[in-house]
């Protein structure tokens, strides 16, 4: 069915998309370098200060789950700017708190509204043509995730040479700009009769009634999490191993990029029908990785290697998985969206206590039992939905 309004020919609107997706995403990893720079100046333990990361993850869970939705019943043109301007609130929150409280309150309201991001890519499904959904998702999976891993080594340059609260000043002004210039331009579209209430009833029929989306779901969970272990040590191993700044701990993540860059393309093939070989083939790289990440705590390089090739890894299950969901029920892409990201990202909020558990308990050895015991656990559920495939022919 081709959409009423098909923006596939704007490349101006969807690279402004594929902005502010950036922007929203990556406003809830700035403090992963700079945990040691924040312990510093508020003089918390760190541990305590480590738990940022978790509330940051927490709280974009739980607007997944409560807010996404409703994209699907409201209009989302006024919408997606709306959540834009709260999560800049939070960001202002943050650039001006005075102690760790008010950064963490500042960091899960940042987080619960900057959820747009997930707004948008259900959004553009619906205001392109069929065959153009993996391109398109590529394009604005690209912009989210080259914004986290620009928001990393920008709030490490910004911390090095100002001070670590700058990122979030820049951020929540960028974030107001970015949300006025999408509410002149997004175009509207037809919304579902539906009552607030009745959408999470709706939800579960879909997790019932929808076994790839159940297995999909948990095979970007684990996927996520295993990379979310990574996430929550990062500043950790880069800072005791080797001793780096936190602009440099913050460059260490720009190798990702690469992998972020390749969405389009990588959507492209899903597009053709190669879901299923796009999937293992990001579940092998992710197991890899964590080859190289175990040694990465005698060998920068190893580490890089490793950081590369997880994100790449988590690109290809991230994509394959999104072509395969978004096809599921044309009027229920919110609904669908936020089941998915939701267990996506409480993924990642467990990969992150995990990761920090098994740092405190194991070093960076115990980290990398977690990560790569994650990454078996995403490749269970790969293998389940593939056997759903064989038992109803699809």
């Amino acid at each position: 069915m081709q959409p009423q309004v098909d923006i596939s020919q704007n490349k101006a609107l969807l690279w402004l998309m594929a902005i502010a997706c950036g922007l929203c995403a990556g406003a809830n990893y700035y403090s992963q370098p700079l945990i040691n720079s924040i312990h510093e100046y508020f003089n918390a333990p760190i541990d305590q200060v480590a738990l940022t990361v978790t509330f940051a993850q927490v709280s974009y869970a739980l607007g997944l789950l409560f807010l996404v939705p409703i994209g699907d019943i409201v209009n989302k043109t006024k919408l997606i700017p709306f959540l834009m301007f709260m999560a800049s609130i939070g960001l202002f929150l943050c650039a001006f708190s005075v102690n760790l409280p008010m950064l963490w309150i500042g960091t899960i309201m940042t987080g619960l509204f900057s959820v747009a991001a997930q707004v948008l890519i259900p959004f553009a499904t619906m205001s392109v043509a069929p065959k153009k959904i993996g391109e398109v998702v590529g394009l604005l999976m690209s912009g989210l995730l080259v914004g986290i891993l620009l928001s990393t080594s920008l709030a490490g340059l910004l911390s090095n040479l100002f001070n670590w609260k700058v990122i979030y000043l820049v951020s929540a002004v960028l974030m107001l700009i970015i949300a006025v210039l999408l509410t002149t331009r997004l175009p509207h579209l037809a919304i579902t009769k539906m009552s607030y209430g009745k959408i999470f009833g709706s939800m579960l029929f879909l997790l019932k009634n929808e076994p790839r989306l159940r297995y999909r779901s948990l095979t970007g969970g684990f996927a996520f999490a295993s990379m979310s272990v990574l996430f929550s040590t990062i500043a950790l191993l880069l800072k005791s191993s080797f001793g780096l700044s936190d602009m440099m701990v913050g460059m260490v993540t720009l190798v990702g990029i690469f992998g972020a860059l390749s969405t389009k393309r990588i959507g492209k093939f899903a597009d053709r029908g190669y879901t299923k070989t796009i999937t293992w083939a990001g579940i092998s790289t992710l197991a890899i990785s964590w080859f190289f990440l175990y040694f990465g705590q005698y060998s920068l390089i190893s580490y890089i290697v490793g950081f590369g090739l997880i994100n790449f890894g988590l690109v290809l299950v991230h994509t394959g998985n999104q072509n395969i969901i978004f096809r599921l029920r044309e009027d229920s892409k919110s609904r669908i969206n936020s089941i998915y990201m939701t267990m996506y990202f409480i993924g990642g909020a467990t990969g992150s206590a995990l990761g920090v558990y098994a740092w405190r308990h194991g070093g960076w050895e115990g980290s990398c039992i977690v990560g790569i015991c994650l990454v078996a656990l995403s490749a269970c559920f790969a293998f389940l939905d593939k056997l759903f495939l064989k038992r109803t022919h699809i």
